[in-house]
Order: structure tokens, then sequence, then C-alpha cells
């Protein structure tokens, strides 16, 4: 299967593309990239002769359609968007622009090239649509969120996100569209751009600063491990029943507060220091609209598509410290890029 990845170069992007390069798919990866893109992410993936890079934007119609034409893709896997909350609250109108008209126009695009194809190509042509569990809003203390809950987006990113799946579900049922989406949990592991929570915090831990942890760090969060993500949404795509929705967890709910803990104590394993990382935890100003809680219900995924997450939050995080550590460089070069604090904006 020859598959087209937008935003290929991100974190979750690319953690899919090293899991289908090993599993034999053809890789076009279309990725603009922006800030958090990272070619370097692909090292050692991108010589091979199954994959592509197309420099492109997918709000340039243009470029979209150009790279359907020359490449003739059976399937896409949108994962193109600006991502963070913080820079949503500072500068919604890049979300707004990238996650909601450049998801139009690359279904307009993918619409066109679907409706060129003949048979069998045309039946096994599929449009898988990425987005996050940040679209249903917040939970209270219990409850999960289901493929049923109603969306009630708090912040610009998670509007801009349920704007961009009610426009994939329209061009479905509108106009035939074979489109799957997958809602998904906070992801993390290698690779993340140095801006998020995780290694925000594995990095000022490693240098002895201040850990900031936003408001009390009561806000809990399910943590879903990159690479059993990648392996669920390549479930989805090929096994997942056209028009239907697939949340996928990790199952691994925290407060952030005990998360960060978790990190410090594997710190102080890993490089053990004469005070205790903990000791560096800051607690800051928390963010405009902080939804307090988000848990997912996987049973769907697990039930039909037979998926389900193998990696618990504890191995996955000492993974993820390991990584840190070991790859001081590739996260040196790009924290200019992730700057300083952001989405202090306050209510008017």
């Amino acid at each position: 299967m020859k598959l087209l990845v937008t935003g290929g170069a991100g974190f979750i992007g690319s953690a899919v593309i090293r899991r289908a390069l090993q599993e034999g798919f053809e890789i076009v990866n279309f990725d603009k990239l922006t800030y958090a893109a990272n070619l370097d992410n692909l090292s050692g993936f991108d010589t091979r002769t199954e994959y592509i890079f197309v420099k492109g934007d997918i709000c340039d119609a243009t470029a979209v359609r150009a790279a359907f034409d020359a490449h003739r893709p059976d399937a896409v896997m949108h994962l193109a968007a600006e991502s963070h909350v913080d820079r949503s609250i500072d500068g919604p109108g890049a979300f707004i622009e990238t996650n909601i008209v450049g998801s139009f126009v690359l279904l307009q695009e993918a619409r066109r090239y679907f409706e060129s194809l003949r048979e069998p190509a045309r039946a096994q042509f599929r449009f898988h649509h990425v987005s996050t569990d940040e679209v249903y809003g917040t939970l209270g203390p219990t409850g999960l969120f289901t493929e049923e809950t109603a969306y009630k987006p708090n912040s610009p990113y998670s509007a801009s996100k349920a704007s961009s799946d009610f426009l994939a579900r329209a061009w479905h049922e509108t106009f035939g569209l074979p489109v799957v989406t997958s809602n998904c949990s906070n992801n993390y592991g290698p690779f993340q751009f140095p801006e998020k929570l995780i290694p925000v915090a594995i990095i000022s831990a490693l240098e002895g600063k201040p850990i900031p942890v936003y408001g009390a760090g009561e806000n809990v969060r399910d943590w879903l491990y990159v690479e059993d993500h990648a392996d669920a949404l390549l479930t989805v795509l090929r096994k997942g029943m056209i028009g239907e929705t697939y949340n996928i967890g990790g199952c691994n709910e925290r407060r952030n507060i005990d998360l960060v803990r978790l990190i410090c104590k594997i710190m102080d394993e890993m490089t053990p220091k004469n005070h205790r990382h903990e000791d560096l935890i800051t607690f800051v100003a928390d963010r405009p609209g902080h939804d307090l809680r988000y848990a997912i219900d996987a049973s769907k995924i697990g039930r039909d598509l037979s998926w389900q997450p193998l990696v618990t939050v504890e191995e996955g995080m000492r993974r993820t410290v390991r990584w840190y550590l070991d790859n001081q460089a590739w996260w040196e070069k790009l924290r200019a890029k992730a700057g300083g604090r952001l989405g202090l904006a306050e209510k008017k």
C-alpha cells in the first residue's frame, strides 16, 4: 500500500512513517516543515526507496493536487496540524488556517482524486482523519469519553480540530469520500518537540532548572506511548470501518503532578544528583480554560479491531527519559524554536 502522510516530519507522523516502512508500506511524506517538524526524526529511514518526501502546505491546493497526481496513493493519513494548546491561545489564526482551511483543501483534493479512480483502486482508497480527545471538552472526576460523547471544545486548538472532524464527516456523508476518523489521548515518547510537558520536565530536571507545573498539577490526562499510537493508527487505516470513529487511549490516567514526580524519580535513578529532582518542581500560573480531565474509553477499537496499548506509563516514561538523555544533540537544536512560556492570555 502506498500511503500519503500529511505532517510526516512531526512527532506522531514520523512515528507512523517509521513503523509503516518497517511493515512494508510505501510512504509519501507531505510536510510544510514548520517549527515543530524535523526531518531528523526519520534519519535512517529517509534513504529507503519506498520513501518520498514532498515539501508542501496542505493549504496550497495546487501543491496537494500535484502530490496526489504524481504519487497516486492508495490511502491518506491526515496528521498535519498545529497542535500546541498554549500557542493556540496566543495565536489562534494559525490554527484556524492549518487545521480548518488546510483540512478543507486536503479533503477537496482527496475527493477529486478519489472520484478519478477506477476499480479496484476506488474500492480500496481510504482517508484516515487523525484527531484528538480534546474535542470532547473536559470530564469531571469520573466518566470516560466514548465515540458518542458530544463535542464541547474549550480551546482554540480543540475547536479547530473539532471543526476539521466535522468537515471530514461531512465529506464522507455528502460526497461519499471513504473517511475513517480516530481521536487519541495525550501522546508522549521519543522525538516529541521540547515545548510539551514531558520533554520540558525531563530537560529542566537534567539542567537543574525549575520544572514548571501548571496550577496545582491536578489536571488528569490519559497517556499514550507514541509507538502504541502509531500501531493503532495503521490498524484503523487497514481494518477500520468506513464512516466510523475510533477512540485511541493508553489506559494510563495520571495527574500532571504525579506524572512529573514519576519523571523526577526516574531522573534520580538515571542521573543522580546531590538533590532530589522533585525539589525542582515549581507551580506556575495555569493556562486559561485548562480542561480538568481527559480519559478515553478505548473498548471499541479493542473489540472491533483487536487493538490494545502495550506500553504502561511507567515503562514508556523510562524509555522516554532514557531517549532524551541519550539524544541531547537532537533537542538542543530545537530549543530556540520552542521559546518561552506561552498561553498566558487573560480573559477580558
